[in-house]
Protein backbone atom coordinates (compact mmCIF):
# COMPACT_ATOMS: atom_id res chain seq x y z
CA UNK A 1 0.00 0.00 0.00
CA UNK A 2 2.71 2.24 0.76
CA UNK A 3 4.10 1.62 -2.90
CA UNK A 4 1.04 2.05 -4.25
CA UNK A 5 0.73 5.41 -2.27
CA UNK A 6 4.29 7.06 -3.13
CA UNK A 7 3.80 6.00 -6.88
CA UNK A 8 0.62 7.54 -7.02
CA UNK A 9 2.20 10.95 -5.25
CA UNK A 10 5.13 10.53 -7.69
CA UNK A 11 2.38 10.58 -10.67
CA UNK A 12 0.64 13.42 -9.40
CA UNK A 13 3.90 15.45 -8.65
CA UNK A 14 5.27 14.40 -12.42
CA UNK A 15 1.85 15.21 -13.95
CA UNK A 16 1.79 18.87 -11.74
CA UNK A 17 5.30 19.60 -13.01
CA UNK A 18 4.02 18.35 -16.77
CA UNK A 19 0.93 20.89 -16.80
CA UNK A 20 2.93 23.56 -14.94
CA UNK A 21 5.78 22.99 -17.81
CA UNK A 22 3.09 23.22 -20.95
CA UNK A 23 1.40 26.46 -19.08
CA UNK A 24 4.68 28.20 -18.82
CA UNK A 25 5.35 27.08 -22.20
CA UNK A 26 2.02 28.48 -23.59
CA UNK A 27 3.15 31.90 -21.97
CA UNK A 28 6.09 31.86 -22.90
CA UNK A 29 4.63 31.48 -26.94
CA UNK A 30 1.64 34.16 -26.25
CA UNK A 31 2.69 37.32 -28.18
CA UNK A 32 3.40 40.63 -26.36
CA UNK A 33 2.21 43.59 -27.58
CA UNK A 34 3.45 47.55 -27.50
CA UNK A 35 1.28 50.41 -28.42
CA UNK A 36 3.12 53.36 -28.86
CA UNK A 37 0.90 56.52 -28.98
CA UNK A 38 1.76 60.07 -29.87
CA UNK A 39 -0.22 62.92 -29.05
CA UNK A 40 -1.13 65.60 -32.40
CA UNK A 41 1.37 64.06 -34.47
CA UNK A 42 1.26 64.45 -38.18
CA UNK A 43 1.35 62.23 -41.57
CA UNK A 44 4.42 64.56 -42.12
CA UNK A 45 6.23 64.67 -39.19
CA UNK A 46 8.49 61.76 -39.55
CA UNK A 47 11.69 61.30 -41.61
CA UNK A 48 10.76 58.28 -42.57
CA UNK A 49 7.41 59.84 -44.12
CA UNK A 50 9.25 62.24 -45.91
CA UNK A 51 10.00 64.92 -43.26
CA UNK A 52 13.37 66.91 -44.60
CA UNK A 53 14.27 68.75 -41.28
CA UNK A 54 12.97 66.56 -38.66
CA UNK A 55 15.91 63.02 -37.62
CA UNK A 56 14.27 60.20 -36.71
CA UNK A 57 16.40 57.22 -37.34
CA UNK A 58 15.06 54.95 -34.50
CA UNK A 59 11.50 55.36 -35.77
CA UNK A 60 13.15 55.12 -39.66
CA UNK A 61 15.03 51.60 -38.62
CA UNK A 62 11.96 50.57 -37.34
CA UNK A 63 9.82 51.24 -40.64
CA UNK A 64 12.72 49.72 -42.77
CA UNK A 65 12.57 45.91 -40.61
CA UNK A 66 8.49 46.27 -40.55
CA UNK A 67 5.56 47.47 -42.39
CA UNK A 68 5.12 51.06 -42.94
CA UNK A 69 1.49 51.97 -43.20
CA UNK A 70 0.13 54.92 -46.05
CA UNK A 71 -3.03 54.59 -45.38
CA UNK A 72 -3.52 54.06 -41.51
CA UNK A 73 -7.02 55.65 -39.77
CA UNK A 74 -7.85 56.56 -36.25
CA UNK A 75 -11.48 56.63 -35.00
CA UNK A 76 -11.91 60.44 -34.52
CA UNK A 77 -9.92 63.72 -35.35
CA UNK A 78 -9.75 64.63 -31.64
CA UNK A 79 -7.99 63.13 -28.59
CA UNK A 80 -10.91 61.62 -26.02
CA UNK A 81 -12.59 60.41 -29.28
CA UNK A 82 -9.53 58.53 -31.06
CA UNK A 83 -8.07 57.11 -27.67
CA UNK A 84 -12.04 55.80 -26.64
CA UNK A 85 -11.45 54.05 -30.62
CA UNK A 86 -8.33 52.53 -30.29
CA UNK A 87 -8.75 50.92 -26.24
CA UNK A 88 -12.49 49.60 -26.88
CA UNK A 89 -12.32 48.87 -30.83
CA UNK A 90 -15.82 50.64 -31.12
CA UNK A 91 -16.46 53.63 -33.04
CA UNK A 92 -16.75 57.04 -30.85
CA UNK A 93 -20.93 57.14 -31.13
CA UNK A 94 -21.14 53.51 -30.17
CA UNK A 95 -18.82 53.79 -26.48
CA UNK A 96 -20.31 57.15 -26.05
CA UNK A 97 -16.94 59.03 -26.04
CA UNK A 98 -17.41 62.06 -28.16
CA UNK A 99 -19.31 65.13 -27.76
CA UNK A 100 -21.82 67.76 -29.40
CA UNK A 101 -20.88 70.57 -27.65
CA UNK A 102 -17.40 69.44 -25.86
CA UNK A 103 -15.34 67.49 -28.42
CA UNK A 104 -12.93 66.31 -25.44
CA UNK A 105 -12.77 65.42 -21.82
CA UNK A 106 -11.48 67.94 -19.67
CA UNK A 107 -10.10 67.53 -15.69
CA UNK A 108 -13.44 69.30 -14.43
CA UNK A 109 -15.30 66.57 -16.42
CA UNK A 110 -17.91 64.48 -14.49
CA UNK A 111 -17.53 61.10 -16.18
CA UNK A 112 -15.60 59.09 -18.18
CA UNK A 113 -14.74 55.60 -20.46
CA UNK A 114 -17.89 53.47 -19.08
CA UNK A 115 -17.40 50.25 -16.72
CA UNK A 116 -19.92 48.40 -19.14
CA UNK A 117 -17.31 49.42 -22.25
CA UNK A 118 -14.55 46.04 -22.33
CA UNK A 119 -11.17 47.27 -23.44
CA UNK A 120 -8.29 45.82 -25.18
CA UNK A 121 -6.64 45.68 -21.54
CA UNK A 122 -9.69 44.61 -19.95
CA UNK A 123 -9.38 41.38 -22.23
CA UNK A 124 -5.88 40.77 -22.43
CA UNK A 125 -6.19 40.79 -18.27
CA UNK A 126 -8.56 38.53 -17.84
CA UNK A 127 -6.69 35.72 -20.07
CA UNK A 128 -2.88 36.02 -18.14
CA UNK A 129 -1.43 38.93 -19.96
CA UNK A 130 0.46 41.69 -17.22
CA UNK A 131 -1.00 45.14 -18.66
CA UNK A 132 0.85 48.46 -18.09
CA UNK A 133 -0.50 52.40 -19.22
CA UNK A 134 2.25 54.87 -19.52
CA UNK A 135 1.57 58.66 -20.15
CA UNK A 136 -1.83 60.36 -21.31
CA UNK A 137 -5.22 58.91 -20.90
CA UNK A 138 -7.83 61.18 -21.44
CA UNK A 139 -10.81 58.67 -21.12
CA UNK A 140 -11.26 59.88 -17.22
CA UNK A 141 -9.20 61.72 -14.68
CA UNK A 142 -10.71 60.01 -11.67
CA UNK A 143 -11.84 57.05 -10.64
CA UNK A 144 -14.02 55.14 -12.17
CA UNK A 145 -12.40 56.24 -14.96
CA UNK A 146 -8.64 55.57 -14.35
CA UNK A 147 -6.64 52.63 -16.38
CA UNK A 148 -6.42 50.65 -13.20
CA UNK A 149 -10.36 51.27 -13.70
CA UNK A 150 -10.23 49.51 -16.86
CA UNK A 151 -7.81 46.50 -17.15
CA UNK A 152 -4.28 47.93 -16.59
CA UNK A 153 -2.49 46.49 -13.78
CA UNK A 154 -0.59 49.85 -13.18
CA UNK A 155 -0.23 53.33 -14.36
CA UNK A 156 2.49 56.02 -14.53
CA UNK A 157 1.35 59.44 -15.94
CA UNK A 158 -0.92 62.77 -16.77
CA UNK A 159 -4.80 61.53 -16.98
CA UNK A 160 -5.42 64.22 -19.92
CA UNK A 161 -3.77 66.86 -22.50
CA UNK A 162 -1.08 68.76 -20.88
CA UNK A 163 -2.20 72.16 -21.47
CA UNK A 164 -5.21 71.65 -19.44
CA UNK A 165 -3.69 73.39 -16.21
CA UNK A 166 -4.34 76.69 -14.50
CA UNK A 167 -0.94 77.61 -14.75
CA UNK A 168 -0.90 77.19 -18.58
CA UNK A 169 -4.43 78.84 -19.09
CA UNK A 170 -4.18 82.62 -18.05
CA UNK A 171 -5.75 85.78 -19.74
CA UNK A 172 -8.75 84.89 -22.49
CA UNK A 173 -7.69 81.46 -22.03
CA UNK A 174 -7.87 80.47 -18.21
CA UNK A 175 -10.26 78.06 -17.35
CA UNK A 176 -11.12 76.87 -13.68
CA UNK A 177 -9.19 73.91 -14.22
CA UNK A 178 -7.20 71.98 -11.08
CA UNK A 179 -3.18 72.13 -11.18
CA UNK A 180 -2.22 69.03 -13.39
CA UNK A 181 -1.83 65.38 -11.47
CA UNK A 182 1.14 63.06 -11.83
CA UNK A 183 -0.70 59.65 -11.09
CA UNK A 184 0.81 56.37 -10.37
CA UNK A 185 -2.06 53.45 -10.26
CA UNK A 186 -4.57 55.63 -8.91
CA UNK A 187 -2.94 57.94 -6.55
CA UNK A 188 -1.34 61.54 -7.32
CA UNK A 189 2.58 61.45 -6.41
CA UNK A 190 3.37 65.32 -7.45
CA UNK A 191 1.64 68.10 -8.64
CA UNK A 192 1.88 70.30 -12.23
CA UNK A 193 4.99 67.77 -12.68
CA UNK A 194 8.16 69.39 -14.69
CA UNK A 195 7.06 68.76 -18.05
CA UNK A 196 10.44 68.54 -19.94
CA UNK A 197 11.35 65.47 -18.00
CA UNK A 198 7.93 63.85 -18.71
CA UNK A 199 9.62 62.08 -21.76
CA UNK A 200 12.46 60.59 -20.42
CA UNK A 201 10.00 59.22 -17.31
CA UNK A 202 7.38 58.01 -19.30
CA UNK A 203 10.50 55.66 -20.84
CA UNK A 204 12.23 54.93 -17.91
CA UNK A 205 8.53 53.36 -16.64
CA UNK A 206 8.43 51.62 -19.69
CA UNK A 207 11.13 49.77 -20.33
CA UNK A 208 10.81 49.22 -16.28
CA UNK A 209 7.69 47.31 -17.51
CA UNK A 210 9.00 45.26 -20.03
CA UNK A 211 12.03 44.38 -18.20
CA UNK A 212 9.85 43.47 -15.24
CA UNK A 213 7.56 41.12 -17.21
CA UNK A 214 9.93 39.73 -19.97
CA UNK A 215 8.92 35.92 -18.30
CA UNK A 216 5.45 36.45 -19.11
CA UNK A 217 3.11 37.70 -21.89
CA UNK A 218 2.25 41.40 -21.54
CA UNK A 219 -0.07 44.63 -22.95
CA UNK A 220 1.92 47.86 -22.85
CA UNK A 221 0.10 51.02 -23.72
CA UNK A 222 2.82 53.66 -24.24
CA UNK A 223 1.13 56.93 -24.75
CA UNK A 224 3.18 60.06 -24.89
CA UNK A 225 1.81 63.58 -23.98
CA UNK A 226 3.50 65.08 -26.73
CA UNK A 227 4.43 67.07 -29.18
CA UNK A 228 0.95 68.20 -28.20
CA UNK A 229 1.27 71.96 -27.00
CA UNK A 230 2.68 73.02 -25.18
CA UNK A 231 5.93 72.18 -26.21
CA UNK A 232 8.48 70.82 -23.50
CA UNK A 233 11.61 68.56 -24.45
CA UNK A 234 14.89 67.37 -21.76
CA UNK A 235 17.86 69.60 -22.36
CA UNK A 236 19.58 67.22 -23.70
CA UNK A 237 17.70 67.35 -27.00
CA UNK A 238 17.10 71.47 -26.67
CA UNK A 239 18.19 73.55 -30.32
CA UNK A 240 18.93 69.75 -31.79
CA UNK A 241 16.79 69.89 -34.66
CA UNK A 242 16.78 72.36 -37.25
CA UNK A 243 12.69 72.28 -37.11
CA UNK A 244 12.97 74.48 -33.63
CA UNK A 245 11.62 73.07 -30.29
CA UNK A 246 8.91 71.14 -32.61
CA UNK A 247 11.47 68.84 -33.82
CA UNK A 248 13.77 68.86 -30.18
CA UNK A 249 10.10 67.05 -29.25
CA UNK A 250 9.62 64.53 -31.80
CA UNK A 251 13.43 63.78 -32.08
CA UNK A 252 12.88 62.75 -28.34
CA UNK A 253 10.16 60.75 -28.28
CA UNK A 254 12.74 59.24 -31.63
CA UNK A 255 15.04 58.46 -28.85
CA UNK A 256 12.43 56.89 -26.76
CA UNK A 257 11.47 54.40 -29.79
CA UNK A 258 14.97 53.44 -29.60
CA UNK A 259 14.66 52.58 -25.88
CA UNK A 260 11.67 50.58 -25.93
CA UNK A 261 12.91 48.76 -29.03
CA UNK A 262 16.38 47.78 -27.14
CA UNK A 263 14.42 47.16 -24.20
CA UNK A 264 13.14 44.04 -26.13
CA UNK A 265 15.98 43.32 -28.15
CA UNK A 266 17.66 42.99 -25.03
CA UNK A 267 15.56 40.81 -23.20
CA UNK A 268 15.09 38.43 -26.33
CA UNK A 269 11.38 39.67 -26.93
CA UNK A 270 11.68 40.86 -30.64
CA UNK A 271 10.49 38.15 -32.28
CA UNK A 272 7.67 37.94 -30.09
CA UNK A 273 6.17 41.39 -29.79
CA UNK A 274 4.04 43.13 -31.88
CA UNK A 275 4.94 46.83 -31.76
CA UNK A 276 3.13 49.80 -33.43
CA UNK A 277 3.70 53.42 -33.34
CA UNK A 278 0.97 55.82 -34.19
CA UNK A 279 -0.41 58.70 -33.61
CA UNK A 280 -4.29 59.97 -31.86
CA UNK A 281 -5.15 62.29 -34.31
CA UNK A 282 -3.33 64.50 -37.01
CA UNK A 283 -1.50 68.10 -36.07
CA UNK A 284 -2.56 70.77 -34.84
CA UNK A 285 -1.89 73.40 -37.63
CA UNK A 286 -3.53 76.40 -36.02
CA UNK A 287 -0.51 76.36 -33.32
CA UNK A 288 1.65 77.35 -36.18
CA UNK A 289 5.55 76.77 -35.88
CA UNK A 290 4.81 74.89 -32.55
CA UNK A 291 2.02 72.40 -34.48
CA UNK A 292 3.11 69.80 -36.97
CA UNK A 293 2.66 68.96 -40.84
CA UNK A 294 0.47 66.79 -42.07
CA UNK A 295 2.80 66.43 -45.47
CA UNK A 296 1.05 66.04 -48.81
CA UNK A 297 -2.56 65.15 -46.70
CA UNK A 298 -5.43 68.34 -46.40
CA UNK A 299 -5.81 69.99 -43.42
CA UNK A 300 -4.95 68.60 -39.58
CA UNK A 301 -6.35 67.90 -36.37
CA UNK A 302 -9.84 68.82 -35.61
CA UNK A 303 -10.91 68.06 -39.14
CA UNK A 304 -12.34 65.47 -41.55
CA UNK A 305 -10.18 65.80 -44.22
CA UNK A 306 -7.57 63.72 -44.36
CA UNK A 307 -4.82 64.98 -42.08
CA UNK A 308 -7.02 64.91 -39.55
CA UNK A 309 -8.12 61.07 -39.66
CA UNK A 310 -4.61 59.62 -41.53
CA UNK A 311 -1.62 58.97 -39.35
CA UNK A 312 1.60 57.67 -39.15
CA UNK A 313 1.37 53.84 -38.27
CA UNK A 314 4.69 51.60 -38.35
CA UNK A 315 4.50 47.47 -37.10
CA UNK A 316 7.07 45.87 -36.25
CA UNK A 317 7.57 42.26 -35.33
CA UNK A 318 11.10 40.98 -36.28
CA UNK A 319 10.57 37.73 -38.16
CA UNK A 320 7.02 37.76 -38.04
CA UNK A 321 6.36 40.86 -40.25
CA UNK A 322 8.31 41.61 -43.41
CA UNK A 323 9.39 44.51 -44.35
CA UNK A 324 7.10 46.80 -46.60
CA UNK A 325 5.81 49.48 -47.28
CA UNK A 326 1.81 48.70 -47.79
CA UNK A 327 -0.99 51.28 -49.29
CA UNK A 328 -3.83 49.04 -47.77
CA UNK A 329 -6.50 50.47 -45.39
CA UNK A 330 -6.44 50.13 -41.84
CA UNK A 331 -7.90 51.93 -38.47
CA UNK A 332 -6.71 52.05 -34.79
CA UNK A 333 -10.19 50.44 -33.98
CA UNK A 334 -8.48 46.92 -35.90
CA UNK A 335 -5.83 46.31 -33.17
CA UNK A 336 -8.53 44.83 -30.55
CA UNK A 337 -9.70 41.90 -32.60
CA UNK A 338 -6.53 41.44 -34.09
CA UNK A 339 -4.63 41.36 -30.69
CA UNK A 340 -7.50 38.87 -29.98
CA UNK A 341 -6.58 37.08 -32.86
CA UNK A 342 -2.62 36.80 -32.52
CA UNK A 343 -3.75 35.91 -29.19
CA UNK A 344 -5.76 32.75 -29.71
CA UNK A 345 -8.66 34.58 -27.23
CA UNK A 346 -12.29 34.41 -28.54
CA UNK A 347 -13.95 37.76 -28.76
CA UNK A 348 -16.27 38.66 -25.73
CA UNK A 349 -19.73 37.37 -26.14
CA UNK A 350 -22.59 40.00 -27.62
CA UNK A 351 -19.56 42.32 -27.81
CA UNK A 352 -20.01 44.65 -31.26
CA UNK A 353 -16.96 45.77 -32.72
CA UNK A 354 -16.13 48.03 -35.71
CA UNK A 355 -12.56 47.07 -35.81
CA UNK A 356 -11.73 43.39 -37.82
CA UNK A 357 -9.21 41.00 -37.56
CA UNK A 358 -5.46 42.43 -39.65
CA UNK A 359 -3.92 39.54 -39.46
CA UNK A 360 -3.93 38.73 -42.78
CA UNK A 361 -2.52 41.86 -44.00
CA UNK A 362 -0.09 41.92 -41.30
CA UNK A 363 1.59 38.45 -41.39
CA UNK A 364 0.43 36.91 -44.39
CA UNK A 365 0.49 39.68 -47.00
CA UNK A 366 -3.17 39.70 -48.23
CA UNK A 367 -5.62 42.81 -48.98
CA UNK A 368 -7.18 44.51 -45.89
CA UNK A 369 -9.92 42.87 -44.20
CA UNK A 370 -11.40 46.22 -44.47
CA UNK A 371 -12.84 48.55 -47.76
CA UNK A 372 -14.42 51.45 -45.56
CA UNK A 373 -13.67 53.99 -43.22
CA UNK A 374 -16.61 56.40 -41.49
CA UNK A 375 -15.71 60.00 -40.35
CA UNK A 376 -17.98 61.11 -37.70
CA UNK A 377 -17.69 64.05 -35.63
CA UNK A 378 -19.60 63.89 -32.65
CA UNK A 379 -22.73 62.20 -33.45
CA UNK A 380 -22.96 63.31 -37.11
CA UNK A 381 -21.19 61.45 -40.21
CA UNK A 382 -19.59 63.52 -42.04
CA UNK A 383 -17.82 61.40 -44.41
CA UNK A 384 -17.02 58.24 -46.08
CA UNK A 385 -14.75 56.34 -47.76
CA UNK A 386 -15.17 52.92 -49.59
CA UNK A 387 -12.29 51.81 -51.37
CA UNK A 388 -9.97 54.52 -53.37
CA UNK A 389 -13.04 56.81 -53.08
CA UNK A 390 -14.49 58.84 -50.52
CA UNK A 391 -17.72 61.18 -50.22
CA UNK A 392 -18.45 64.48 -48.33
CA UNK A 393 -22.09 64.44 -46.21
CA UNK A 394 -20.57 67.95 -44.55
CA UNK A 395 -17.79 69.80 -44.05
CA UNK A 396 -16.04 72.40 -42.06
CA UNK A 397 -15.51 75.90 -42.76
CA UNK A 398 -13.38 77.51 -40.31
CA UNK A 399 -10.67 74.74 -38.61
CA UNK A 400 -10.90 73.09 -34.94
CA UNK A 401 -13.41 73.50 -32.05
CA UNK A 402 -13.69 76.61 -31.24
CA UNK A 403 -14.16 78.58 -34.46
CA UNK A 404 -15.12 75.06 -36.40
CA UNK A 405 -18.60 75.80 -38.19
CA UNK A 406 -20.09 72.27 -39.67
CA UNK A 407 -22.35 73.06 -43.03
CA UNK A 408 -23.67 71.23 -46.14
CA UNK A 409 -21.60 71.38 -48.84
CA UNK A 410 -22.98 73.65 -52.05
CA UNK A 411 -22.22 70.58 -54.32
CA UNK A 412 -21.45 67.15 -54.16
CA UNK A 413 -17.50 66.64 -52.99
CA UNK A 414 -16.06 63.26 -54.07
CA UNK A 415 -12.33 62.65 -54.26
CA UNK A 416 -10.09 59.66 -55.26
CA UNK A 417 -8.11 59.70 -52.03
CA UNK A 418 -5.67 57.09 -53.59
CA UNK A 419 -4.54 59.28 -56.44
CA UNK A 420 -5.11 62.70 -54.95
CA UNK A 421 -3.63 62.33 -51.84
CA UNK A 422 -4.19 66.52 -51.35
CA UNK A 423 -8.06 65.75 -52.19
CA UNK A 424 -8.05 68.54 -54.22
CA UNK A 425 -9.68 67.05 -57.80
CA UNK A 426 -13.41 67.40 -56.73
CA UNK A 427 -15.13 63.82 -59.03
CA UNK A 428 -18.44 64.54 -58.31
CA UNK A 429 -19.40 65.40 -61.80
CA UNK A 430 -17.63 63.10 -63.61
CA UNK A 431 -18.74 59.93 -61.33
CA UNK A 432 -22.73 60.58 -59.93
CA UNK A 433 -22.77 56.33 -59.55
CA UNK A 434 -19.93 56.58 -56.99
CA UNK A 435 -21.68 59.24 -55.09
CA UNK A 436 -24.79 57.41 -55.55
CA UNK A 437 -22.92 54.58 -54.33
CA UNK A 438 -21.47 56.70 -51.21
CA UNK A 439 -24.26 57.85 -50.17
CA UNK A 440 -26.18 54.66 -49.70
CA UNK A 441 -23.11 53.18 -47.76
CA UNK A 442 -23.79 56.18 -45.44
CA UNK A 443 -27.16 56.33 -44.97
CA UNK A 444 -26.77 52.04 -44.37
CA UNK A 445 -24.25 52.52 -41.44
CA UNK A 446 -26.38 55.26 -39.92
CA UNK A 447 -29.01 53.38 -39.83
CA UNK A 448 -27.32 50.22 -38.53
CA UNK A 449 -25.78 52.51 -35.52
CA UNK A 450 -26.85 52.64 -31.99
CA UNK A 451 -25.92 56.22 -30.58
CA UNK A 452 -24.50 55.96 -26.98
CA UNK A 453 -25.64 59.15 -25.15
CA UNK A 454 -22.74 61.51 -25.00
CA UNK A 455 -20.06 61.17 -22.14
CA UNK A 456 -18.20 64.47 -23.25
CA UNK A 457 -21.49 66.96 -23.26
CA UNK A 458 -21.71 65.70 -19.59
CA UNK A 459 -20.08 69.20 -18.29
Amino acid sequence: MKTLKSLSVLTAAVLSNSLSLNAASDAANKPNFVIIFCDDMGYGDLSCYGNPTIRTPNIDRMACEGMKLTQFYVGAGVSTPSRAALMTGRLPVRNGLYGDRVAVLFPNSKAGLGQDEVTIAKVLQQNGYATGCVGKWHLGAFSPYLPTDHGFDTYFGIPYSNDMSPVRNKGAHARNFPPTPLIVDGKQIESEPDQGELTRRYTEKAVSFIKDHSKEPFFLYFAHTFPHIPLYTNARFEGTSKRGLYGDVVEEIDWSVGEVLKALRENGLDENTFVIFTSDNGPWLTEHENGGSAGPLKDGKGTWWEGGFRVPAICWMLGKINPAINDEIMTSMDLYPTFLSMAGIEQPKDLVLDGVNQTGLLFEEKHSARDEVYYWWGSELMAIRKGEWKYYFKTIKDQYLRTCKIETPAEPLLYNVETDISERFNQAEKHPEIVKLLIEAGEKHKKGMKIKPSVCDMM
